[in-house]
Formats: structure tokens, C-alpha cells, sequence
């Protein structure tokens, strides 16, 4: 059996019809794992504009999908760190953060929380993390940061003036993601949602996925900036420019983002 006629056979009889029945470690008792990776002690970070200050992204919502399109033509015009943070908050900013509730009736509370955020995911686990190759961002060096979505907060995790271009290249030599003022790359952490559902958790990391990209697209509409959503790159490239392992944590999404001409 080839892998296409593997894949839509577990889409047409997958384990969703014995979900209860699946070996998960949620049911076993077991913690839930950290909502949020750490970072560096010595790391700098960046405090960015709270939401209740936005005055960016007031554009209606039914423009804002009116005008939605992939986007690939940029200018050079920055964005400033209020416009960051309206997409940043957009696309995983948190609203609330609950404590850690049983894993199963009679079990002790999880040592874990669940985090509310502004975009859906499968039982509010949320595997993705933030990594932005910043290019043009006012007030900030050009660089690799990660986004500290509990803290609203940028981490710099190092100064790189070449960053934007070391993703195209990544990127199958995507010349356009180069002129980025900023590229979003999500990272997932697969534990996450594994942690709730065992074998079903790449589709519900996929799923996760679209819901988080299209809410950059229409936030970037919203401030007069597009974005374009990239599947096609060298999973190896981009992971080791993240500085990540590839298999506990591994790149599943990409978005340059930056100004465009007004029509």
C-alpha cells in the first residue's frame, strides 16, 4: 500500500470511531506537558504593544476577507512593533489562562494549564510556537526572535541581518520571501497534542494550522500589509535555522509577511 492510499484509508475508517478507546497519556494521569517553551536566561526580550492599546487593524472584518489574497509583491516600508504585535496577538495571542484541570475523573489536577487563545485548536492544546525572521521591524535589529505568547513578550534569540534570506533559501530559493519585513515560521511541539490525542494528532496539528494562518492573512490585511503562506521548503533548512531538533519540535508552517502598494 503507497502512502496516498494509506492516508485516505485513515481518513475514511481512522481511529476517531474508537477515540475513547485509544491509548493516550492524558487517561493514563500524566501531566500535561508546558504550554510554552522556555528561553535563554541571559536572552533579550522585547515588550510589545499590549492589545487593549492597538489602534492598528480596525479595518471591517468583511473587508478584510474581501480583500484576502496570497500575497508575494512587497514594499520596502517597515512595520512598526505595534503592527507586530496586532499580528502576533492575532495569530496566538492569549486571552485566558486556566489552570491545569484532571486528566480523568478521580485523577489529581494536571500540573499543566490550558491556554484560551485567538485562534482554535483541538482541545485547546495549542502545539505550535512563533519564530519570526525579522527583517524590517521598527525599533528592533534584524534577527531570529520567538514569540512569548503567555508574556506578550519577543525573545531575541540572535541578531541576523541576513535572516529573511537565509529563509528563501530554505524556502526552495522563494526569491519573494527574501523581501519579507518579517517571516513567520510555526514550529509545533507534537507532545502537545499527542499528550490528548495519541495517533490522531498530525491531522489535528494540520487542522491547526489553517486556523492560524488565515487569521495572519486577514490581520495583515487589516494593517495594509499581505501575506502568503509557504508549504514548500527543505524541512532540514528551515529547522536548523530555528535551531530545532526536527522531531520533538519541527517547522509545519511558513508566512512572509510585509506592506503592499495600496490598489
Amino acid at each position: 500500500m503507497d502512502a496516498i492510499e494509506a492516508g485516505r484509508r485513515f481518513l475514511e475508517a481512522g481511529p476517531w470511531g474508537n477515540w475513547q478507546g485509544l491509548e493516550r497519556d492524558q487517561q493514563r494521569g500524566i501531566p500535561a506537558p508546558p504550554v510554552e517553551k522556555p528561553w535563554p536566561a541571559e536572552a533579550k526580550l522585547v515588550d510589545l504593544v499590549a492589545p487593549e492599546a492597538f489602534r492598528s487593524g480596525t479595518m471591517p472584518l468583511r473587508e478584510a476577507i474581501a480583500k484576502r489574497r496570497s500575497r508575494r509583491k512587497f514594499t520596502t516600508a517597515p512595520l512598526t512593533l505595534e503592527e507586530l504585535s496586532f499580528l502576533l496577538w492575532a495569530t496566538q495571542g492569549v486571552k485566558e489562562v486556566a489552570p491545569g484541570r484532571a486528566a480523568k475523573k478521580g485523577a489529581a489536577p494536571s500540573a499543566g494549564v490550558a491556554l484560551r487563545r485567538t485562534v482554535p485548536s483541538g482541545g485547546a492544546r495549542h502545539a505550535f510556537e512563533t519564530y519570526l525572521a525579522i527583517q524590517r521591524v521598527e525599533g528592533l535589529a534584524p534577527g531570529l526572535y520567538r514569540y512569548l505568547s503567555v508574556e506578550h513578550q519577543l525573545c531575541l534569540l540572535r541578531e541576523d541581518a541576513g535572516i529573511a534570506r537565509k529563509a528563501a533559501e530554505a524556502c526552495c530559493k522563494q526569491s519573494f520571501i527574501g523581501e519579507a519585513a518579517v517571516v513567520f515560521l510555526w514550529t509545533a511541539i507534537p507532545y502537545r497534542m499527542e499528550w490528548r490525542y495519541g495517533v490522531l494528532s498530525p491531522k489535528v496539528i494540520a487542522v491547526d494550522a489553517g486556523h492560524v494562518c488565515q487569521n495572519l492573512y486577514l490581520a495583515s490585511e487589516a494593517i495594509g500589509a499581505g501575506a502568503c503562506a509557504i508549504g514548500a521548503y527543505l524541512q532540514g533548512e528551515v529547522d536548523a535555522l530555528l535551531g530545532v531538533d526536527g522531531k520533538e519540535e519541527l517547522t509545519v508552517y511558513i508566512a512572509p509577511v510585509g506592506k503592499v502598494k495600496e490598489e
